[in-house]
């Protein structure tokens, strides 16, 4: 026999672990009494039949009433210190997209990523296909007028020619895993920006795409939405709020099988309509144990910066249009550790239930957006999935989130690549 779940200690290296009577979703349908073998850091085997444990070494962790999940996806943050990589693996996100940032920023996050049990997998966008003046500069710098920041936002790439997107796309074949569009004119936001034209983005677009490089663009108008998805976006990092969505949006989603990445949280935030939400989940006392108290005070904040023309409803029924036309909506929240309504780690939790409070999903469609559609989309083929030979990022919660949504909350174990987060003790 194996060890007792209750002596379970943390490796320094993956151990065997064996998961039984335990309801698994993994990432697409549910087993309702399932069993999970892991080896190495890799899941060996799955099955509605008990599996033997491979030595007496194994770990046996025995949970009826529990669900076993993969490890949560964000496709959407923004990553400064190690601490937000260690706040979202706590909350069961275990691999994190950076959308913009400074390549050496990434750098340095990558090599936490990589060596760091404690901290979430993290792929990155590094600096996004900025221009001159355009977005988000005046955004970033009204949190931050510091002289370096001013500094490093006159290192972003100030785009114009064919040239100088050659150039761009050189580098981020180098340092990025995608590549991030900004079709934005602020206008959203009550500014006024310049914003790059269609010519400039399929000029990008084209060159990322003929050296393997997807495309996810910003942007929160109507027609901008539009614009960059007929200009060849693989998806969008957000999604629209200035108008109630139309056909012709739903239309050029498909035209591209585009994806959308909503960050409802974000847009019910930047609205001012999203307070009472946003102050339930930080106040929830299962987030307590891994939430500091200035990313409470922050969560309980608004972003509170749209004209009043801009409605979360029009977001929200967006993604309904989207659900029932089959395009795919991924999870993402756009946390930067700075922005009120956002934090680490919890608001991927609060952001799928947005998907089922208000977009008219299912719990299942809204851990699919989580879990194996972001995975596919962004071209993760070892996770997202709990199935043979893939990575045991996993997630361990006492309930069934496939009924209540909420219960994704209720985590009692986090494992990245089969290594127990050290913040759970079980």
């Amino acid at each position: 026999m194996g060890q007792p779940f209750s002596s379970l200690l943390r490796a320094a290296t993956p151990s065997s672990l064996l998961f039984q009577n335990v309801r698994i979703f993994d990432g697409h349908v549910e087993i309702p009494n399932g069993y999970a073998l892991v080896q190495d850091g890799v899941i060996a085997q799955v099955s509605t039949r008990p599996i033997p444990p491979p030595d007496g070494s194994t770990t046996i962790i025995d949970k009826p009433g529990h669900t076993l999940m993969p490890g949560l996806i964000d496709g959407h943050v923004h990553v400064y210190e190690a601490a937000a990589l260690k706040q979202s693996l706590q909350f069961g996100v275990t691999t994190v997209c950076d959308m913009h940032n400074e390549p050496d920023i990434m750098s340095k996050m990558r090599m936490v990523a990589a060596e760091d049990s404690d901290a979430a997998d993290l792929r990155a966008a590094c600096h996004g296909a900025t221009i001159e003046g355009g977005w988000p500069a005046a955004l970033l710098l009204s949190h931050d007028a510091s002289a370096e920041f001013k500094t490093a936002v006159g290192k972003w790439p100030n785009l114009k020619t064919q040239a100088d997107v050659d150039a761009f796309v050189e580098l981020r074949k180098k340092d990025a895993d995608f590549v991030k569009l900004f079709h934005e004119d602020g206008k959203c936001l009550n500014v006024d920006l310049p914003k790059p034209s269609v010519e400039l983005q399929r000029m990008v677009i084209e060159a990322a795409h003929k050296n393997g490089l997807q495309c996810f663009a910003h942007a929160f108008g109507l027609q901008s939405a539009i614009e960059i998805l007929d200009a060849g976006a693989d998806g969008t990092a957000h999604t629209i709020v200035d108008y109630p969505p139309t056909p012709a949006l739903i239309d050029a989603y498909k035209k591209n099988n585009a994806h959308c990445n909503p960050t409802l949280v974000g847009i019910a935030s930047m609205t001012n309509q999203g307070l009472k939400d946003q102050e339930e989940y930080a106040n929830d006392p299962r987030a307590q144990r891994f939430l500091p108290g200035p990313a409470k005070a922050l969560m309980c904040k608004c972003v509170a910066m749209s004209t009043d023309t801009c409605r979360a409803e029009y977001a929200y029924e967006s993604v309904k249009m989207m659900r029932n036309a089959g395009v795919d909506v991924i999870m993402g929240t756009d946390t930067t550790g700075r922005v009120g309504g956002m934090a680490y780690g919890i608001t991927a939790h609060h952001e799928i239930g947005m998907f089922v409070k208000h977009c008219g999903f299912e719990p299942i469609e809204a851990l699919r957006s989580a879990t194996s559609i972001t995975a596919r989309r962004f071209r993760l083929e070892d996770r997202g999935r709990i199935q043979e030979g893939l990575r045991a990022d996993l997630v361990l919660v006492e309930g069934d989130p496939l009924n209540d949504i909420r219960d994704t909350l209720n985590l009692r174990g986090v494992w990245k690549k089969g290594i127990l987060c050290s913040s759970y003790h079980l």
